[in-house]
């Protein structure tokens, strides 16, 4: 069954990717609409965009702070736990808008690939003990 996951995201990368794909991949300008970016498969219509740039990049937040990389690595880390909350408390949310850019990203995608990894390691030495 992970075989078949896998080989059909990756056929979905590869269709998504191709030149003559029906998906695009704009990033949005503000305040103008973009070609193209809607894919309409029979009954559906599906826009799909990147995100745009993040208007408080570098903007310290109510305390003076600008998150970097470690903050994005603890963010990533919880992000799961933070998302689950944020259902029931918009007060909650999962990534820090007043961040430094790229670094805090990629602290994100840190956190988060060492919160799957903690969380398959637990998961296999459990089942090792059966």
């Amino acid at each position: 069954m992970k075989k078949l996951l896998l080989v059909v995201a990756f056929a979905m990368v590869v269709i998504g990717c191709s030149p003559n794909s029906p998906i695009q991949v704009n990033t949005p300008v503000p305040e103008t609409t973009v070609p193209n970016s809607e894919v309409t498969v029979p009954g559906v219509t599906i826009r799909i965009n990147a995100p745009g740039p993040n208007p408080q990049e570098d903007t310290p937040n109510e305390l003076g702070n600008v998150a970097g990389i470690l903050m994005g690595i603890w963010h990533g880390f919880i992000a799961p736990v933070t998302l689950a909350i944020s259902f029931f408390n918009p007060q909650v949310q999962m990534y820090e808008v007043h961040n430094d850019g790229n670094m805090y990203n990629l602290g994100f995608m840190l956190g988060l690939v060492l919160f799957c990894a903690a969380f398959l390691l637990v998961g296999r030495s459990r089942r090792g003990k059966k």
